[in-house]
């Protein structure tokens, strides 16, 4: 009796463990399992030159700063503020090129498979292979100091 109880707890554990194991290895909503989680926290002044671009709605930068995550962002203006993507690539495991790269100032692509997502709203485009946006970050924009903090 005690036995049975016994092979019991130890069937369920091992089909519990299962399942745990097969999920970990799936997509998640937002990106595969294997996308590197660091903290994200950074704030651009839009005043310098270098984030000039930023003034204008449909332009971009890359920023490759201290807290930018483990491969940058890429940062856009949109008719109603920022969108502010991850450069890895959200569909795969990160690799020598999965670092994404924006294309024609209209498109962000992945080097490795050629998925493509519209820069201004991080959909993927019909004939992307990725059907998962890029990670996207929150922030908040002081218009009066033109300073952009992008935080996760």
């Amino acid at each position: 009796m005690r036995t049975k109880k016994i092979t019991r707890l130890w069937t369920l554990f091992l089909i519990i463990s299962l399942l745990s194991f097969s999920n970990s290895c799936s997509e998640r909503n937002e990106t595969v399992s294997c996308f590197p989680n660091s903290v994200v926290s950074v704030q651009l002044n839009l005043n310098l030159p270098v984030y000039y671009n930023l003034q204008t709605v449909g332009n971009w930068v890359y920023v490759n700063e201290v807290g930018a995550g483990t491969r940058g962002l890429i940062v856009v203006r949109t008719t109603s503020g920022f969108r502010i993507y991850d450069r890895n690539a959200p569909h795969l495991c990160p690799d020598n090129d999965t670092t994404l790269e924006v294309r024609n100032s209209t498109t962000i692509f992945c080097p490795k498979d050629g998925s493509q997502w519209i820069l201004l709203t991080g959909q993927p485009t019909d004939n992307s292979a990725a059907k998962i946006a890029p990670k996207a970050y929150l922030y908040s924009y002081d218009s009066a100091s033109n300073i952009l903090s992008v935080y996760n």
